[in-house]
């Protein structure tokens, strides 16, 4: 993602790429700093450092659920806005980061996914949700991601929640002969996380009715497709104030 992240700034006249971070050896795959006023290009494993020197207005964070918390709150704590697609956030350290937000002045967003059509799909299973309350989710990564359930999952039952009582589905006698069977609880509903080689990125909403399912289901084939909401991001984000959770709230 952060090779994407740097191809897609490169292509934009309206964007710069002043600094670069990086831990593997096949060159820049973490994470990439982006800003508008500024001069050069540093690659760097040392992400404070690049900060200092770079003067960036955006960080743009792809890496993992062990370090994103600690690049934000560096990020924060130099006045830079951050733009993060690492999951694992939880809601205290999310409501912690926007008090450091505001404090400074700066907007920053937490975003499970960037992709339009994945927000698309969240959306519409939220409206669903209020006609159609029996439903499950279940979400398909590679067998190398490291979270389970998906942030794009998490998020979705949230948004779910937000037009749905709780509501405990199946039979209440209901026993799980093996444990797990039936998914992680939320709300009522059950959500599935499927890990696989050879999978990439979908997931679908499955509503059930009487005499009637409905399904809702977004695949992503190629990491090039979360681009142009990356690109979105990065532009919108400095006219916030305070860390948003969720892209969605930067599309119509």
């Amino acid at each position: 993602m952060g090779k994407e992240v740097i191809k897609m700034v490169l292509e934009d006249p309206e964007l710069l790429l002043v600094a670069a971070i990086g831990q593997s050896d096949e060159g820049v795959d973490a994470a990439s700093i982006v800003g508008l006023p500024a001069c050069g290009v540093r690659m760097t494993t040392d992400l404070e450092l690049a900060l200092v020197e770079s003067k960036p207005q955006v960080l743009v964070d792809f890496t993992t659920p062990a370090s994103a918390y600690d690049n934000t709150a560096l990020a924060v704590k130099h006045g830079v806005a951050p733009v993060v697609g690492t999951t694992g956030f939880t809601p205290e350290q999310i409501e912690l980061l926007d008090k450091q937000c505001k404090d400074k002045g700066i907007g920053g967003l937490i975003a499970p996914n960037f992709s339009i059509g994945a927000i698309l799909m969240m959306k519409f299973a939220a409206q669903a949700a209020k006609y159609f309350p029996h439903l499950e989710i279940i979400e398909y990564h590679g067998d190398q991601k490291l979270d389970a359930p998906s942030g794009t999952a998490v998020k979705t039952a949230e948004l779910i929640a937000m037009n749905r009582e709780e509501l405990r589905q199946g039979n209440p006698k209901e026993e799980e002969t093996i444990e797990g069977s039936r998914g992680g609880y939320y709300n009522g509903f059950r959500i599935h996380s499927v890990r696989l080689p050879g999978v990439f990125a979908q997931q679908e909403v499955i509503f059930g009715g009487f005499g009637q399912t409905l399904k809702i289901r977004h695949d992503s084939y190629d990491r090039a497709g979360y681009m142009p909401g990356v690109n979105l991001a990065v532009k919108k984000v400095l006219e916030y104030q305070g860390m948003i959770y969720g892209f969605d709230h930067f599309v119509d």
